[in-house]
């Protein structure tokens, strides 16, 4: 094997760029001070409030801004800088931390305080995740993805073992307070590297887009490509089933295995030490296996690890099984992510990573909130054993929505348009453009023709277009016409910049079906209001009442 072969499959290859190294790192930190952080204010509310629903809140505080705001926060990714998005986010991050330890410093411990600041937290790390991610094509190789991906997957659900544990310890040993002004110092770093380092973007000739018109396509891309709606529904179905591991693992440990504390850190370091375990054998499985039979395998895996939750009251069985479970755990989400990554342009895939990333967190949201009604209604051996089988499912459902295996990206643009000459003065915001290509078709080569356009369409609307349509003539079949719109003339030139080559060798397939006819004739047309002309009218003298 050749030296370039190996640095491709190494998981550890993505730590040899400085920029990637520096940052990650620093984000490992930052995620050990917010998971100590979360213990330190769920033990907090729990003191200063008497109500449960409070301390469930704290979680739900912190989380829920990723699923509300994914979508304005990705469009955000994809039309600003996404380093100083990313300064952005965490310095909120920073700010919320520095006044939620300045506050408890004076004593200031009011419930809904620490849920604004938790949420506040929440906040920065929806902002930021996103950028970090959709920033992975434009620091690293594309090559190196899947391995940067897995990284991230190894390294948060490695400091998930101890997070806890140590915001445990460090709470009990010297309370909230000292927990808060650490996870402040830790959230420094990441912001530190991002100021000590700056990469090469591809930068666009064009204005910014509108953050609606932003979403709008993010959205509508998102909905046109089978392989993300894919990915979203396994990730979110995924997430669903499969959370009951960590969701139900404390009453595991309490109840079943009867570890207490102790137990369940045992447990948790055997489901991160599985996690780790898979990451580093994660790129070799990669080159003898398809992405779906990985995910597929994750899927069963992580069922085992239920299955075998709901039958055992050993420790050693349980932290052998949440092994098992914290390796397919880690894969399931990689590949899910790397297909994520490379089914998206670098154009937009800060939207597409967090419409994806909000439905999955809903998943998670959602299964948690189930898993925790069965047990309470039920008992907890069923949950685990459902949500086991419902896990298999998700792996079953690979047969109908599969995950592909793409080595690289065949959607980045390939450039080289030139703008039409006008006869009018049209702005930027000029709009709405209405573009028409006419086509004499022969009736032989009709069925064909449908055939491209179908894709042409999938192709246009993808990138922009808008009420796409191809019409007939009723008076003269031969002659068809290919209808869209873009909301302004800016939009219409963004739309051609943003096709590929795959995209562009569709016009040479109808040229071809078109050769023994008149050549495509295309016009592009501005709309215009036709209400009508205000008139002026002479001013009313003002007349005294005096």
């Amino acid at each position: 094997m050749t030296s370039a072969a190996t640095e491709q499959t190494s998981l550890l290859a993505p730590l040899k760029n400085r920029t990637f190294r520096s940052i990650f790192l620093a984000s490992q930190l930052s995620s050990l001070g917010w998971l100590m952080q979360t213990v330190a204010l769920s033990w907090l509310m729990a003191t200063v409030s008497t109500s449960d629903v409070m301390v469930a809140l704290v979680q739900a505080s912190s989380t829920l801004p990723a699923f509300f705001l994914a979508v304005f926060v990705g469009a955000i990714a994809d039309n600003y800088s996404r380093r100083m998005v990313m300064i952005v986010g965490r310095s909120l991050m920073i700010a919320a931390a520095g006044m939620l330890t300045i506050l408890m410093a004076f004593g200031f411990t009011d419930p809904w305080l620490i849920l604004a600041f938790s949420f506040l937290d929440g906040c920065g790390i929806a902002l930021s995740d996103p950028a970090w991610r959709a920033s992975l094509g434009d620091i690293l190789e594309r090559r190196h993805l899947p391995a940067a991906v897995t990284l991230l997957n190894v390294g948060f659900n490695t400091v998930r073992s101890v997070g806890p544990a140590l915001g445990g310890i460090i709470v009990a040993a010297f309370g909230p307070l000292v927990t808060f002004a650490l996870t402040t110092l830790g959230f420094i770093a990441p912001i530190t590297a991002l100021w000590r380092n700056n990469w090469k973007v591809q930068t666009s000739s064009l204005p910014r887009e509108a953050l609606m018109t932003a979403i709008y396509d993010g959205l509508r891309f998102t909905a046109i490509s089978s392989e993300i709606k894919s990915t979203i529904v396994r990730g979110t179905l995924f997430g669903f089933a499969a959370t009951s591991t960590l969701a139900l693992l404390p009453l595991v440990a309490r109840d079943v295995v009867k570890g207490g504390p102790i137990g369940y850190g045992i447990m948790m370091g055997g489901f991160g030490a599985g996690a780790l375990f898979a990451g580093l054998m994660n790129p070799k499985l990669r080159r003898v296996l398809t992405q779906e039979w990985l995910v597929m395998l994750a899927c069963l895996a992580c069922a085992i690890c239920q299955i075998s939750l709901a039958f055992t009251s050993s420790l050693v069985v349980a932290t052998i099984s949440l092994a098992v479970g914290g390796a397919g755990w880690v894969t399931a989400w990689s590949g899910l992510g790397v297909n994520v990554q490379l089914a998206s342009p670098r154009w937009i895939v800060g939207r597409t990573i967090s419409i994806y990333s909000a439905f999955t967190y809903g998943g998670i949201a959602a299964g948690s909130w189930f898993w925790g009604i069965i047990v309470q209604d039920y008992s907890l051996p069923l949950a685990l054993g459902w949500s086991g089988l419902a896990t298999i499912l998700v792996a079953v459902l690979g047969l109908k929505l599969p995950i592909s295996n793409r080595s690289e990206s065949e959607l980045e643009p390939s450039g080289g348009f030139s703008a039409p000459e006008v006869a009018l003065d049209l702005k930027p915001r000029s709009g709405p453009i209405l573009v028409t290509t006419e086509y004499m078709m022969p009736e032989e080569n009709v069925d064909q023709f449908l055939d491209v356009m179908r894709e042409r369409r999938t192709v246009q609307s993808r990138v922009g277009a808008r009420q796409w349509t191809l019409t007939r003539d009723v008076q003269e079949p031969s002659r068809w016409l290919e209808t869209f719109r873009t909301p302004t003339w800016t939009d219409y030139h963004r739309l051609h910049h943003r096709l590929t080559a795959a995209d562009k060798e569709l016009d040479h397939l109808v040229l071809s079906l078109n050769k023994d006819s008149d050549p495509p004739r295309t016009s592009i047309l501005v709309e215009r209001p036709t209400g009508g002309v205000r008139k002026s009218y002479p001013p009313v003298p003002y007349v005294s009442q005096k």
